[in-house]
């Protein structure tokens, strides 16, 4: 992984009787696009907070570029960009009042200023409109500006918060260009999302839910890991299939993936002699049985799937 640029151990928050994160432990490496892949109120911006210095952890450690995130915040604010997964500029504002704002509060004045503005327009794909307001924005343009604002003073480490968060499917694959090209700056990129499209574009990935790291892994390993034969069921009636395969004992996962049924069961299992011989003249329509690669939502559903066991 070479030079480690932030170090997690044991890292908790709790809310009165409510644990947020829950002793979560990985590293990150300078680089590296890592990502947090998880639901709405798993702790991903949970995570992001407290290594930014704007939440307190209640127990556990952590560092972000060697500094310890409980004792010196206000020098890892210094060298990170964060972007909030709610719109952070102010929309009462032009494009330039937001950058400047956000420059000085980074300590650019002067040239340094004006030169990096300019770069940030350009980034947001707003070469020259320094002076139109952001509420009159589209949402892929304001998400970009924010990327912009959040880079002004040119941090080794960017948090991002789901930064991509409705925007429409072009702006999001322009959004992961900019993302790849920063790290192929050496930029850390630390990037929650709930996309599991999105996750695809990360070095590695943590799935979290309930506050906690249930899997841990480069998104191909991941998939080649799932201890299952992944199948896809087509048929007209897909539903009504759905509803009677998902009960049956040999099927240990089953899903609705698009217009498809995604089936999990273990490997080397004749699945096609048995769906024959368990169908019989229970269903009457014609479907077709081939077996796919896995995909991220497959993984995330086994691991979801064994935590909630527990």
């Amino acid at each position: 992984m070479g030079e480690i640029t932030v170090d997690v151990s044991g890292l908790t928050k709790k809310f009165g009787d409510f644990t947020a994160v829950d002793g979560i432990s990985f590293t990150v490496g300078k680089g590296e696009i890592f990502g947090f892949l998880g639901p709405n109120g798993a702790g991903k911006s949970t995570t992001i907070k407290m290594l930014c210095g704007i939440l307190q952890p209640t127990s556990g450690a952590g560092h972000v570029s060697g500094f310890d995130i409980q004792k010196e915040n206000n020098k890892i604010r210094k060298i990170i960009g964060y972007m909030s997964q709610k719109f952070s500029l102010y929309e009462d504002l032009t494009v330039a009042e937001n950058l400047e704002f956000f420059g000085s509060v980074y300590g650019l004045k002067g040239k340094k200023l004006a030169e990096r503005s300019i770069s940030a327009m350009e980034l947001a794909g707003l070469p020259g409109q320094g002076n139109a307001p952001v509420k009159k924005l589209p949402v892929g343009f304001r998400q970009r500006l924010s990327l912009g604002a959040a880079i002004l003073h040119d941090p080794p480490i960017l948090f991002l918060d789901e930064p991509t968060s409705g925007v429409d499917p072009l702006m999001r694959r322009n959004f992961w260009d900019l993302i790849y090209r920063f790290a192929q700056e050496g930029k850390t990129i630390f990037v929650t999302t709930h996309y599991m499209e999105e996750a695809e574009h990360c070095d590695r990935i943590a799935l979290i839910i309930s506050g906690g790291i249930i899997a841990m892994d480069s998104p191909e390993n991941l998939k080649q890991s799932l201890p299952y034969s992944v199948y896809a069921l087509k048929t007209e009636n897909f539903i009504g299939l759905f509803n009677l395969v998902s009960g049956w004992g040999f099927i240990h996962e089953a899903a609705i993936f698009g217009s498809d049924i995604h089936i999990l069961c273990d490997k080397d299992f004749p699945l096609e002699k048995e769906l024959a011989a368990s169908l019989g003249g229970s269903w009457g329509g014609s479907y077709i049985l081939e077996r796919v690669n896995p995909t991220l939502e497959d993984v995330f559903v086994v691991n979801a799937r064994k935590f909630s066991e527990f």
